[in-house]
């Protein structure tokens, strides 16, 4: 029973800081609701002028991806390489073979889901009138799943 004391006083302790994190937070948060200008977007103390063009693209996370896949295939290619010889042999081809294969597959993926082809630059579309600090909070205030359509 010595053996698992320490695991139980760590156990007791972070449901206690949980606990006591939680009660302190209801006990300091503020009691008033926030006002239509601190719900307001912020940035940076610029009313921003008009909407961002266009979501991020998605490709780019895909080239994130095979970068990532080809930085860790390499990172346990290295060790592979240093003892091969040694201690691996004829197993340890067919284990770097099998996860070359499944990095291979992967990349396949990718580039069949068009991480690698850009295309055509896409004309933007014009830009929305000029936001004011005003409009955007008549904006976030009324839109859908606001609350104010679904009273009437």
């Amino acid at each position: 029973m010595e053996d698992y004391l320490p695991i139980f006083v760590l156990l007791v302790l972070g449901i206690l800081f949980a606990s006591l994190s939680f009660v302190g937070s209801a006990l300091l948060a503020p009691r008033k609701k926030p006002t239509s200008a601190k719900l307001a977007p912020y940035e940076c103390g610029i009313i921003p002028d008009r909407e961002p063009p266009q979501r991020f693209p998605v490709r780019f996370y895909l080239v994130a991806m095979i970068f990532i896949i080809f930085d860790i295939e390499i990172v346990f290619l290295y060790p592979f390489a240093v003892i091969y010889r040694q201690f691996l042999g004829a197993f340890g081809l067919v284990e770097v073979l099998v996860f070359a294969g499944v990095v291979l597959v992967s990349f396949v993926y990718l580039v069949s889901n068009g991480a690698l082809s850009w295309g055509p630059a896409r004309h933007l579309r014009p830009a929305q009138p000029e936001r004011t600090s005003a409009s955007t909070i008549s904006r976030v205030g009324s839109g859908p799943g606001s609350g104010a359509d679904r009273a009437a």
